[in-house]
């Protein structure tokens, strides 16, 4: 089997390349999301699983910042980074095998620009890093299984014939991995056996002894997540298909208005000129697939044709229409379709291909030419404040005031922690404490980041959405602690209320600080510090 591909056309490792360079600018200065505040908690915390994630999501953000000890926007998303230029290659692959060298190039093109992909998969640490690189992983596998390469509408029936071998296993491996990234793998395992199932030539798939090999393969490779929900009541399980759709008991009827809601928020992270041309292309090919379904295909051809188009839709379109749907119920992440979009890419770029050159290259161009002209201005407003006022660098004199730019809330975590040393006291109150706690959960993050390199302090959120809080520790481990307890002014504008609400926990609760974070030389939070001393009572968590 044949990991990578020679004669790489110069196109692609332009697009690699160029693109690598691209993310790598925007990693460095797009400050720390609350997400991965939060991701980078995971990776101080290692654990066989987690409250809401599987484990992958620990060591992509991890083994950036791990060998030099500091974690920064750069150091988290090494990992984001690295895995992003590999499934751009597979994704090439991919559409290279199934179709052409030119519907390849136009993928990883795609793949390059669209800024739901790069940014989702490419810059910012999360799950869906390990997620779209063993996605695509499993669709090669499946590609280089079930569909033959270069048959021709006059090709034989038996030439087409499938005979299932040992790929078959591998992919259960993949699929494995790819629900240790996110529980989305596990919609990738059902795709892959509608497929199978519907497909007259791949039937025989399920009478090979090689699924039984996939299937012990899929399951031992999820054996963390199945040790660390059986520790934990299945919590993370339960959550994801119960509770987070509990509600607070109000009827919540189905909206079709937000079901397009979504599929037009959808068409903006994907942008509106890669959107579009996705969903009509893909369209396109389900009614194609309806149509083969009415009048079946003769050749060999014909059907192994049929098979590529299926096997793209059956992993594609079920996550994308989905939770495009689901959209009219609830509210969706950006990145929860986007899998999807990502498999629909393909279909997409094998369209382009057929179109005449210079309007591939307008499309393509123009579009990433738009959009890299908004990514610089915006990284110039969230690091010098281009857009807001006051600010020393606003344009045409500012146009949000500060205290309604909701960007302001992405914390600079190297600026807290270099007015954390200069300041004495403080640090000698860091020295003091037993352990550190915020009310917030993402807040504990961006807090444990800045002050980690300094002192590695235990740090928690004492807060009723604890997340992962709530399993790392034992809240009656701090009683006859003291602690230092850091929050932000603009969460609490009455800081009586913020006293009162901790008082009954400890025997004192002293201010002993304020740090403010500024950008474009203007004040846009400060950091709140208070020294909690002989904490009386364990703080009580909603769950588990």
């Amino acid at each position: 089997m044949k990991l990578f591909v020679p004669q790489i056309s110069p196109a692609v490792w332009w697009c690699l390349g160029g693109g690598f360079l691209w993310r790598l600018l925007v990693t460095t200065f797009l400050p720390v999301g609350f997400d991965e505040a939060y991701y980078y908690l995971y990776s101080r915390h290692l654990a066989w699983s987690y409250f809401d994630h599987p484990l992958l999501v620990a060591l992509t953000t991890g083994v950036g910042w791990w060998p030099v000890g500091v974690g920064s926007a750069l150091t988290i998303r090494v990992g984001a980074l690295l895995l992003y230029t590999l499934s751009l290659l597979l994704l090439y692959t991919t559409a290279r095998y199934l179709f052409d060298e030119k519907t390849g190039v136009v993928a990883i093109a795609i793949g390059s620009i669209a800024p739901i992909f790069w940014i989702a998969f490419g810059v910012l640490t999360s799950p869906d890093n390990s997620l779209i690189f063993f996605w695509t992983l499993t669709l090669l596998l499946a590609a280089w299984e079930f569909i033959p390469r270069r048959f021709s509408s006059t090709s034989s029936l038996r030439k087409a014939a499938y005979q299932p071998t040992y790929r078959v296993a591998l992919i259960g491996l993949t699929v494995g991995l790819a629900c240790l990234s996110k529980y989305h793998g596990f919609i990738l395992g059902a795709g892959l056996v509608g497929f199978c199932l519907t497909s007259d030539r791949t039937r025989r798939v399920f009478w090979s002894p090689w699924l039984l090999a996939a299937l012990l393969l899929f399951l031992l490779t999820l054996t963390p997540l199945w040790w660390w929900n059986g520790q934990n009541d299945w919590f993370s399980f339960r959550f994801h298909l119960f509770l987070r759709f509990a509600g607070d008991g109000a009827p919540n009827p189905y909206r079709i208005l937000d079901a397009l809601g979504t599929w037009g928020l959808g068409l903006l992270y994907l942008f509106p000129t890669i959107g579009l041309p996705l969903w009509w292309s893909t369209a396109q090919s389900l009614l194609e697939r309806v149509q083969t379904i009415i009048h079946p295909p003769m050749s060999a051809g014909e059907r192994v044709a049929r098979d590529r188009t299926a096997l793209i839709l059956w992993l594609s379109l079920p996550i994308a229409l989905g939770f495009t749907l689901l959209g009219g119920k609830q509210a969706i992440y950006p990145a929860w379709p986007a899998p999807g979009f990502w498999g629909m890419t393909l279909l997409l770029a094998h369209r382009a291909s057929g179109w005449q050159r210079r309007t591939v290259r307008r499309w393509l161009g123009g579009t990433a030419i738009f959009l890299g002209t908004l990514v610089l201005l915006a990284l110039l407003h969230l690091n010098v404040g281009l857009l807001q006022k006051p600010s020393n660098f606003a344009l045409l004199g500012g146009l949000v005031p500060i205290e309604q730019d909701g960007s302001t809330t992405l914390l600079n975590v190297g600026q807290l922690r270099s007015r954390l040393t200069q300041s004495p006291e403080l640090m000698a109150a860091l020295a003091e404490a037993d352990f550190v706690f915020t009310d917030e959960f993402y807040l504990s993050g961006y807090v444990d980041m800045a002050i980690y390199p300094l002192a590695q302090k235990p740090l928690t959120a004492f807060s009723q959405d604890p997340r992962g809080f709530a399993f790392w520790h034992e809240p009656a481990a701090w009683i006859g602690q003291d602690a230092l307890y850091l929050t932000l002014k603009s969460l609490h504008p009455d800081q009586d209320e913020l006293v009162a609400e901790f008082q009954p926990y400890f025997a004192s609760v002293n201010a002993i600080g304020a740090v403010p974070l500024t950008r474009g030389g203007a004040e846009a939070d400060t950091v709140l510090i208070y020294q909690m001393t002989d904490m009386q009572q364990a703080y009580q968590y909603p769950y588990p």
